[in-house]
């Protein structure tokens, strides 16, 4: 794991999404860590999935599924693919990823850059009859004039191929996007999401639902959020994605750029709002715990809050690919 933890140190020269393209491409090559395999107290069953650990790879690392047995090989539970449009989209102008050293964490404005449905759907067949839990995250083209039917379509086309599906709804880089977790939003695009669920589920069989929320909710958003996801039949929650906020105590010269902001400063404030959900939501489903997660000691605070799995991507920039197997030692040792 040295030699990955230097190369991890010569990327951060590169700029920040150059080096998250090279990182790809050497996995791709198959130029990346081989955990040791699972031991049989790490698996736990989460939403019907056998996971071999409780620790995954977020959305947004593998936006468009090249890279999912690489990163399993690398130790992670489940990957999370995406997020996939309907149609390929550029994204947002460059610089659009700003690292903030100072602060172990990251701001991106990316804007849901993936190559669309096609290549995504014929790359997860290509893997299907591999093993490993690898899960796909749906989005909306940011120019659809019906956002709910891209969702739709989303769920219609990786159905067959992916472990399950996460509907992301919470990213802060496509405008009016996060609008949709508002209360009367949210049940007419579950109510179209879902009915296309149910149509696949008797088609090709079940997969679990998941939905990813923004950290940036009230209590009484909470409140409605649970009630919908709970009447709607939702697999699981996962708690959060980045932020709009910007803490006081960034120290970082990037601090001002627009965006998500992940990492580091993202742990209490994800960490609460998952506490809330559990509270609010009384053990109606699974909790996924994301936000700055970077030890073993971070993910069991996820989980003393309410998660029944983590996810991490933005400590991997800081502490490498054997950040993962790190976590998982240091939740065996206690």
């Amino acid at each position: 794991m040295d030699l990955y933890k230097g190369a991890t140190l010569a990327l951060r020269i590169l700029p920040a999404e150059a080096a998250h393209q090279a990182t790809i491409k050497a996995l791709q090559s198959g130029w990346g860590p081989k955990a040791p395999k699972d031991q049989p107290e790490d698996a736990i069953v989460l939403a019907g999935l056998q996971l071999p650990n409780r620790i995954g790879l977020a959305a947004g690392f593998d936006k468009n599924a090249q890279v999912p047995d690489a990163m399993l090989a690398a130790g992670f539970g489940f990957v999370e693919c995406g997020t996939v449009t309907p149609r390929p989209q550029a994204g947002n102008p460059k610089p659009r990823l700003f690292r903030l050293p100072e602060d172990h964490a990251v701001i991106n404005r990316m804007g849901f850059n993936n190559d669309g449905l096609t290549p995504f759907v014929n790359r997860l067949r290509a893997r299907w009859a591999r093993p490993g839990i690898v899960g796909a995250n749906i989005g909306a083209n940011k120019d659809s004039e019906d956002r709910i039917k891209d969702y739709v379509e989303g769920m219609r086309r990786v159905w067959l191929h992916a472990a399950y599906v996460t509907i992301n709804i919470s990213s802060p880089n496509t405008p009016g996007l996060r609008a949709l977790q508002t209360k009367a939003a949210l049940e007419e695009l579950l109510g179209e999401v879902m009915a296309m669920a149910a149509i696949q589920t008797r088609a090709h069989g079940k997969r679990p639902v998941f939905l990813k929320i923004a950290p940036d909710l009230d209590e009484a958003e909470v409140r409605a959020i649970s009630e919908t996801v709970i009447a709607h039949k939702i697999d699981a929650l996962i708690v959060s994605n980045t932020t709009i906020e910007r803490p006081d105590i960034l120290g970082s010269s990037a601090r001002g750029e627009a965006g998500g902001l992940s990492g580091k400063p993202l742990f209490q404030k994800s960490t609460r709002l998952l506490a809330e959900f559990k509270g609010a939501l009384g053990g109606a489903m699974p909790l996924i715990g994301v936000g700055g997660v970077a030890s073993a000691q971070d993910a069991q605070a996820k989980f003393e809050a309410g998660a029944d799995a983590i996810q991490l991507y933005t400590a991997l920039i800081y502490e490498g690919p054997g950040l993962v197997q790190r976590i998982k030692d240091g939740l065996r040792t206690g």
